[in-house]
């Protein structure tokens, strides 16, 4: 088979949106220039698109014009390594999945244990958030909205209130074992996370379980999250004002 024939063939059998690399291909074709080559021929034709150098995707056509691969494919290389997880998505794109805002961005923020320079693919900014929990795929959505609390202040076209609200809601449908593990992955997060996390627990009535958020907080500090008492009883124990 030449390797124009494979690539395509390849390429074929591949999801709509899945972003790969020469790489991919040339495992198993040894002319990586003859590789390369093809693809732009595919580009220039329409059938694959370029996202950025030296990465590829197959487009998905609508009425309403070609779509971009997801946010999670065009950094899938930065997410794991052999298999295990070394990053994740957060910030912008998550606060949306998460039902915190209903605006979507050019940015995609990744979680990671070793942060890097900001840098541009494509039509996107990758930007990167220091997380100093171990990264495992049991606790990559705890991470998440431990982010979003974080920044509740950064998230767009949301206020504090309303996010409280959707917090509870979330937390509220979290396994005791899932709850437990959010508590202990916050004692590694900023005081104002832990205080914000401290008193919607108090608010569903886990006092036991926020305890150690509670031990871990100097008491005269006091943590600036206004509007967050007309959703929570329990800021003033926290010092959230």
């Amino acid at each position: 088979m030449k390797t124009a024939e494979y690539i395509a063939s390849t390429i074929d059998r591949l999801p709509k949106g899945y972003v790969f690399t020469y790489a991919d291909l040339a495992s198993e074709v040894s002319q990586k220039e003859a590789v390369i080559k093809a693809l732009n021929r595919m580009v220039a034709s329409g059938k694959i698109a370029k996202l950025s150098k030296g990465k590829y995707y197959k487009p998905e056509n609508t009425p309403f014009g070609q779509l971009q691969p997801s946010q999670a494919q065009v950094v899938k290389d930065l997410l794991e390594e052999n298999g295990k997880p070394t990053g994740y998505l957060t910030g912008y794109s998550i606060y949306n999945q998460l039902g915190l805002t209903t605006q979507v961005s050019n940015t995609i923020q990744i979680g990671k244990n070793d942060v890097r320079p900001n840098f541009k693919r494509g039509r996107y900014t990758i930007s990167f958030v220091k997380q100093k929990n171990a990264i495992t795929k049991e606790n990559i959505a705890l991470l998440q909205l431990l982010d979003a609390m974080r920044y509740v202040k950064k998230i767009p076209d949301a206020s504090i209130e309303t996010s409280c609200k959707r917090f509870l809601a979330i937390i509220e449908k979290l396994t005791d074992k899932e709850t437990n593990a959010l508590v202990r992955l916050a004692l590694k997060y900023p005081p104002s996370t832990r205080a914000l996390l401290g008193a919607l627990l108090e608010q569903l009535q886990q006092r036991k379980t926020a305890e150690p958020l509670f031990k871990s907080l100097n008491p005269i500090t006091k943590y600036k999250l206004s509007g967050a008492a007309k959703t929570l009883s329990t800021t003033e124990k926290w010092n959230i004002v």
